[in-house]
């Protein structure tokens, strides 16, 4: 939240925009650092070795963001050009990374259709497989999200997980996962982030989303994958030398942060039931049990209002506003709002961007 000339501004755009906390800027401060390229930065290797822990993965490397690690990851277990990943249809590697393993590494996405909750059918899956045939290229890996931010911030389901585990085992392709926001996937699950990911080949996770550090995500895997991550993180410009300073904020979140990400929980289902309890039926939420972390869609009637003009209203103070409040979001397409609520979205803040989100619904009566 910021406070402007008596404004209150609660931005929900996305979690990547949580600010350092003043605890969160002493660790930074006092950090430990030293060049880690030469892998003598003892910030980064606690970071590296605490996560590799966390997720009962052999090793860890830190990287610069959740684009680069996931970029790295499919490079590795895609060596050779014209290989192919498979991904689903909604997922960010496919939507929101400008396709980056073709751009850099001669790869294709097959994209496969996702269901709402995130997962995608495996006997459509079977059949997406595509061997050595001269004419196709060959399926090198499978990737799968986990919490699913385009459906909503879904968590996988761990039965259809360890249906897609024992698929990929009998075809010998290996599975990464884009587990930027596996946190709070742990956190719904209440279950440790290495029982989501036992049998996963390789997970990227971001720091610098709900978890509230400044920079970076964690590449995990095998010794070897990550000797070979380290080769290509430094080609691709990653090599960062004393980084200690960030790492030192991502230790913090780890230590600090985990922890609290049911208040955000919490915090969207509050948002989603003042909506859904005024029944307009101009704008929508989903139900309950299917707002499962901190993301929330607000489907509206475009022939009332669109997601631009609704973002618009949100963030105009009216002549009646005596505690003046403005709401920022995200649109996704003309008919859907998103909201992401991250640590520097108190309960307070909250109850404002609740009573100016029903101000302007109740203007389309």
């Amino acid at each position: 939240m910021e406070e402007n000339k008596d404004i209150t501004i609660v931005d929900f755009r996305s979690d990547t925009l949580s600010l350092p906390t003043n605890e969160m800027r002493q660790a930074i401060y006092e950090a430990k650092v030293g060049d880690n390229i030469f892998g003598e930065d003892p910030s980064v290797n606690e970071l590296e070795k605490k996560c590799a822990e966390l997720f009962k993965k052999e090793a860890a490397c830190y990287v610069s963001s959740g684009t680069m690690g996931n970029l790295t990851a499919i490079l590795i277990h895609c060596e050779k050009r014209s290989s192919e990943i498979i991904a689903g249809s909604e997922s960010h590697i496919l939507l929101f990374e400008q396709t980056g393993v073709a751009q850099f590494g001669g790869i294709n996405i097959r994209e496969i259709e996702n269901k709402p909750d995130g997962t995608f059918d495996i006997n459509v899956l079977k059949t997406k497989i595509r061997e050595d045939d001269c004419h196709m290229p060959i399926t090198r890996l499978i990737c799968v999200e986990n919490t699913h931010n385009m459906l909503g911030g879904k968590v996988l389901p761990q039965k259809w997980l360890t249906s897609l585990k024992e698929f990929a085992k009998s075809v010998n392709i290996p599975l990464h996962m884009d587990g930027a926001r596996i946190f709070n996937a742990a956190v719904k699950l209440k279950i440790p982030v290495s029982e989501i990911t036992d049998g996963i080949d390789s997970i990227c996770f971001c720091l610098s989303k709900s978890l509230g550090a400044p920079y970076g995500s964690v590449l995990l895997g095998s010794e070897e994958f990550i000797h070979k991550a380290r080769r290509i993180v430094k080609g691709l410009g990653g090599g960062v030398r004393q980084i200690g300073f960030m790492a030192a904020a991502g230790l913090y979140s780890l230590e600090n942060m985990v922890h609290r990400l049911k208040d955000d929980h919490d915090h969207i289902q509050k948002i989603a039931n003042a909506i859904r309890d005024m029944k307009n039926p101009n704008f929508t939420v989903p139900k309950a049990e299917d707002i499962h972390t901190n993301i929330l869609f607000i489907g509206l009637n475009t022939s009332k209002i669109v997601s631009e003009d609704f973002l618009k209203k949100l963030n105009t103070i009216s002549e009646e506003e005596t505690h003046p409040v403005i709401v920022k979001g995200l649109s996704i397409h003309v008919e859907k709002l998103r909201l992401v609520v991250c640590c520097n979205n108190s309960a307070s803040d909250v109850d404002h961007a609740i009573r100016k989100i029903q101000q302007v619904i109740n203007e389309f009566k």
